[in-house]
């Protein structure tokens, strides 16, 4: 059994191209058969949340679970699409429950790269911070395959939230992320309200805003190759609108503050 103090999130609705893929990358870092790029050779478990796909993703889960994975692969089964935040909230909850000290975001579709987990791990694991952000915007705009308009658009909308929020994180609406069990121990989740993208923003901004420290990571993202975009211009109206809402709550909401950190 490969016993790992860290969990992996995935969340997945018709992933069935990818899910497969990506689970045996990264259950594999850390391994005989693949050591991460920094020689780290710490090893990941796996949590996908699956929002009852039709095309047979969580089938596929089930099996490699029942063939291989047993001790480090897990699902869990949610009927229907609801939303991409209360997936992650789902897991988060799990993985309290389940003891693991260091909890991750990531994506099915190999848009984040499974080599750059042990970079997160490290930043807060090694480092001692209490967030690690997959960051695209920290040292530039490392994006590869999207179309210009989509990577303006994202881009902007990080400055939009920096500027309105004062939130000192260059990419806040990434979604590829490591936090320390403590954060989410804090952070009152029953209160995070945004289920789109939305989400990333406002956890970044709950964990700033309980005084947790927060270091961005550079990674580059890669546009999905197989299966299809989740994303919408809803998700992104409700990033934009509800920074707003956020702004407002950061001057009149009490936020939980990190135990030793003020």
């Amino acid at each position: 059994m490969n016993k790992s103090d860290s969990i992996v999130i995935i969340p997945t609705y018709n992933e069935r191209e990818n899910i497969e893929k990506i689970i045996r990358v990264v259950l594999a870092l850390g391994t005989d058969t693949q050591q991460p790029a920094d020689g780290g050779g710490h090893c990941f478990n796996i949590l996908v949340i699956d929002d009852g796909s039709p095309d047979g993703t969580a089938g596929i889960v089930k099996g490699l679970m029942a063939d291989e994975f047993a001790d480090r692969l897990f699902i869990v089964e949610r009927q229907g699409k609801q939303g991409l935040g209360t997936a992650y909230i789902a897991g988060f909850r799990w993985a309290l429950d389940h003891g693991y000290d260091y909890i991750f975001e990531m994506d099915a579709d190999f848009s984040h790269d499974p080599d750059d987990l042990p970079r997160l791990y490290s930043a807060c694991a090694d480092e001692g911070y209490d967030v690690a952000i997959g960051s695209r915007y920290v040292s530039g705009v490392n994006v590869v395959n999207w179309p210009m308009g989509r990577v303006l658009m994202s881009y902007f909308a990080s400055k939009y939230v920096r500027l309105i929020t004062g939130i000192p994180v260059h990419d806040t609406t990434a979604g590829f992320k490591c936090y320390r069990r403590q954060v989410l121990e804090t952070i009152e989740l029953d209160k995070i309200r945004f289920k789109g993208y939305g989400f990333q923003i406002e956890m970044k901004f709950t964990a700033w805003k309980a005084g947790f420290t927060i270091k961005e990571v550079p990674v580059v993202f890669v546009n999905r190759r197989e299966g299809t975009s989740k994303m919408s211009g809803g998700i992104f109206g409700e990033a934009f609108f509800g920074v707003m809402r956020l702004r407002w709550d950061g001057w009149f909401r009490k936020y939980p503050r990190a135990v030793g950190r003020g």
